[in-house]
């Protein structure tokens, strides 16, 4: 699949994630959590949630009000983002061990077997492969032109590698923005809903006379469920981040040594 068209499919991807997330989320709300079978009297309003798990949970998340489809979204995204990003890297990371790959293609570059070398880079496939591939086939490419000193082939297989390497690094961070972002406006919306459960809360015990019991119960229970889902999406959001970073981080760890076993082995032939 060419990049461009691979960019398009990404695209549309990431367009149609967020309205169906949506969707999904608001449906979930309606129809699962808002079940009248949930609610005492089959009120979703102004009714409690039964006692009996799962109709009880469902009912008492039902309760943190308009947000909770929000933060539901949220959720959603990073799940959905986390699994996308999953899939991509496991197929930038090749299908063996990058540096057991590495250690593989340096012993036949050091016994001059290109050929083998790049056979290697196909069967092993990934970012990593790819940009040995690039290099193995500029290094072919300039070992064989007389007209080239030391130097400019060792700078013109080194061009290429950074050329490969500029084409595979933005597949491999693409889309986690949107897993840090929502990191930070999962909290955000659950600090939202939470004000606007504490102002129900207060609302009602504020009333002349006694306070509505049931208000007061409903402006606590949006309170602490929006803070419990705004934090549960943050956290999951910031895990899936940090290690798809870190996976990132050794596969660019490996195109650096790939780029590197090249241009080295150039320098030291003769």
């Amino acid at each position: 699949m060419s990049a461009s068209k691979s960019g398009k499919l990404s695209s549309l991807f990431v367009a149609l994630a967020f309205p169906l997330a949506l969707a999904v989320s608001i449906l979930f709300y309606m129809f699962v959590l808002g079940d009248p079978a949930n609610f005492e009297g089959g009120d979703p309003i102004h009714g409690h949630p039964v006692a009996e798990d799962p109709a009880h949970t469902f009912g008492l998340i039902h309760k943190g009000g308009f947000i909770v489809p929000i933060l539901v979204t949220v959720l959603l995204l990073v799940i959905t983002f986390s699994i996308e990003r999953f899939i991509t890297l496991k197929r930038a990371s090749g299908k063996g061990r990058i540096d057991e790959f590495l250690h593989n293609v340096r012993q036949l570059l050091a016994s001059d077997r290109v050929d083998e070398a790049m056979t290697l880079c196909d069967e092993q496939k990934g970012s990593v492969a790819n940009v040995m591939r690039s290099g193995l086939v500029k290094y072919k490419t300039v070992l064989n032109d007389g007209n080239l000193d030391k130097e400019t082939r060792i700078n013109t297989v080194k061009q290429e590698i950074e050329e490969a390497t500029a084409l595979e690094l933005p597949m491999l961070s693409k889309n986690l923005v949107i897993i840090s972002t929502c990191a930070s406006v999962s909290t955000l919306f659950g600090l939202i809903g939470t004000v606007l459960g504490m102002i129900r809360a207060f609302s009602a015990m504020a009333t002349a006379g006694a306070p509505d019991a049931t208000a007061l119960s409903t402006g606590i229970s949006e309170a602490l469920i929006n803070t419990a889902l705004g934090v549960a999406g943050s956290a999951l959001a910031i895990i899936m981040f940090n290690y798809f970073g870190t996976k990132i981080d050794g596969i660019t760890h490996g195109i650096d040594e790939a780029g590197f076993s090249v241009s080295q082995t150039l320098a030291n032939r003769k």
